[in-house]
């Protein structure tokens, strides 16, 4: 929202939600008549183009959202080196505004102009006409229209709505109060309307003219720079015909400078080009290699996670993946196929999410697999290759430690990593289960008056830790399970073996659980709370009985560009096993935690309050 919102701010379908594509409905019901009454040989080229032409800009510019995320996290060439965080993400969630209102705009010209249902599908004179239309009036006044934009008046009621965002990403080129919208369309609706009126215009250089808006839209917000040099060594008057993502970039951190839509010529011709636009594109072309001091190693859960990563749908990355949208059932054709391309051809982890704390540079990698592949038994030697490539993969680059995130940890898989530090003694990489915090913050997550705990399983790593620390502290704690709790009782110190229990009878409100089914949870009594003690949250079942977190905490302000939520976890909440690898890092911590090892939990909770991490519950 701008400063102080002038006319014609909100768009006029602001309040319907998702449910603004409604909107469309009289193209489709009128298509729909038009088929059912006369067959399908009365629908014309233009008219069956506009729904299609709105899909595929969609389509195009998610594509340019996913690129351009995954360069910033990547990418030596990236140009303004800042974070983005959720308000930002929150404003730019609108961004397929405009292309609903292009639809209903070319809908509204198709009725109201009968020649454009003669449309040939190509003409060269009319793709002449358009390209020289753009390059004169639309860029002129375009140009001036945007420095008018930059007066305090129009600035601070209108336009400060898009520079609001110093960092840009490709959505960030449409994000405009809709009267803004109205006067670009006005513009670009210059060389199509010339075109129909001179009898030239084609349905192909019509939709091929907003890709090209679109196209440069989203290059030129995409904050890393891509533009090869040799198009200018080969053509040098390019540099006035073109932008660069840098020289554009430059417009959002001087703001009075680089007014240009696409072609800078204007702003060689009244002296507003920025002096340091050649020098900032040579400096993003050449870029910086930067080693990440931590890389946390996770994976994709279930089919739909693959659109919860950063580089998947922002909006929907920017909330806990349980909060699915409804529209979400409408992907799975898309996710069971990107599940299968990913089984075949995912090869390596990939970067997915670059975070900074202070001086501390952080980098989150993906193992193309999701949850099931890592019960399926034929499928785990490829699993931990995938993260032995990525374990060694990081020891070359000189990354200090690498944490392990959900199931790359897994017992069953590779021994909490274990495998690894033992067919590699001498990795400089330090590996990182996590299970020292996450015990720490399940601990402080049980109430201190506790007098007795019921344990659901014994047999993971963070179960046993935190069992021998609550029998060392005189708490009873009570497992219904045989077999487990005598191989629990033979691993307990002597002084706190005699507060473990076996019964079934022994009701207690405090249940720490790993893994547990709805019967089971039935079974508990009003009131208990369920304390999970592993990365996966419990299927909420009872109303009347309270759901923790999974072990995690609230990370510290000074953490920088946190704009997706890590899982079904709240905005700037990250996972105890996360904040563990980030911990190894600041306290200089130099052995691995890993197989049966693990880092005092008191030491580690210790650490994590120092550095600023908030816990979610107080015990």
């Amino acid at each position: 929202m701008a400063t102080r919102p002038g006319p014609l701010t909100e768009w006029p379908w602001q309040r319907m939600g998702n449910f603004k594509y409604l909107v469309m409905a009289p193209v489709v019901v009128h298509g729909a008549y038009r088929v059912m009454t006369k067959g399908w040989g009365d629908i014309d080229l233009a008219y069956s183009l506009i729904l299609p032409s709105l899909a595929l800009r969609m389509i195009h510019n998610q594509i340019w959202i996913s690129l351009s995320r995954y360069q910033t996290a990547r990418s030596k060439h990236r140009i303004v080196d800042r974070g983005i965080e959720f308000e930002q993400v929150d404003r730019e969630r609108g961004w397929d505004d405009q292309i609903v209102f292009n639809g209903l705009l070319f809908y509204a010209g198709y009725l109201a102009m009968p020649s454009v249902r003669r449309f040939p599908l190509w003409r060269t004179d009319g793709a002449v006409a358009t390209a020289l239309l753009h390059a004169g009036p639309v860029e002129f006044l375009y140009y001036w229209f945007h420095r008018a934009l930059h007066h305090h008046f129009l600035y601070s009621r209108y336009h400060s709505h898009h520079h609001a965002s110093i960092v840009t990403e490709p959505i960030t080129s449409v994000i405009h109060p809709f009267g803004e919208h109205i006067v670009y369309f006005t513009l670009f609706a210059i060389p199509m309307l010339s075109t129909v009126y001179m009898g030239n215009g084609s349905a192909l250089v019509f939709v091929l003219y907003i890709v090209y808006i679109d196209f440069m839209n989203n290059m030129g917000h995409c904050n890393f720079e891509l533009v090869p040099k040799w198009m200018f060594q080969v053509f040098p008057p390019l540099k006035y015909l073109m932008y660069t993502p840098s020289f554009h970039s430059l417009h959002h951190t001087q703001f009075r400078t680089n007014y240009s839509l696409f072609m800078p010529f204007y702003d060689y011709i009244y002296s507003t080009m920025d002096k340091a636009s050649d020098e900032l594109y040579e400096n993003s072309l050449k870029g910086t290699e930067e080693t990440p001091d931590l890389v946390h190693l996770t994976h994709m859960t279930n089919l739909q996670s693959a659109y919860h990563l950063r580089v998947g749908f922002a909006s929907i990355a920017s909330k806990p993946s349980d909060n699915s949208e409804w529209y979400m059932w409408t992907l799975w054709p898309l996710a069971w196929l990107s599940m299968v391309v990913a089984w075949i051809y995912g090869s390596s982890a990939f970067v997915v999410e670059r975070i900074k704390l202070k001086k501390m540079k952080m980098q989150t990698w993906v193992v193309p697999r999701y949850n099931f592949q890592y019960g399926v038994t034929w499928d785990r030697e490829s699993i931990n290759d995938l993260i032995e490539k990525a374990i060694l993969d990081a020891d070359v680059r000189g990354v200090k430690v690498l944490s392990l995130g959900l199931l790359n940890q897994a017992k069953q898989l590779n021994g909490n990593g274990e495998l690894f530090r033992q067919k590699y003694p001498k990795l400089g990489v330090r590996i990182v289960d996590g299970s020292g915090l996450a015990t720490g913050v399940v601990l402080k997550s049980i109430p201190s008056d506790a007098k007795q705990v019921f344990l659901h399983t014994g047999t993971s790593k963070i179960a046993r830790a935190v069992a021998m620390a609550l029998c060392g502290r005189g708490i009873q704690v009570i497992m219904n399970r045989k077999k487990e709790y005598d191989m629990l009782k033979s691993q307990m110190p002597e002084d706190g073996a005699s507060y473990l229990k076996c019964s079934s009878n022994d009701i207690t409100k405090i249940w720490l659980v790993e893994r547990i089914d709805d019967k089971e949870q039935r079974m508990a009594p009003k009131g208990t709370v369920f304390i999970p003690i592993s990365q996966f949250p419990l299927k909420k079942v009872r109303k009347d009985c309270t759901y923790l977190s999974t072990p995690a905490m609230k990370i510290p302000d000074t953490m920088q560009n946190i704009h997706s939520c890590e899982n079904w976890l709240p905005r700037r909440v990250m996972s105890a096993w996360h904040i563990a690898g980030i911990l190894h890092v600041l306290e200089g911590w130099s052995v691995h935690e890993c197989g049966d090892d693990m880092m005092d939990s008191e030491k580690a909770w210790s650490a994590a309050i120092r550095h600023g991490f908030v816990p979610l519950t107080k015990a």
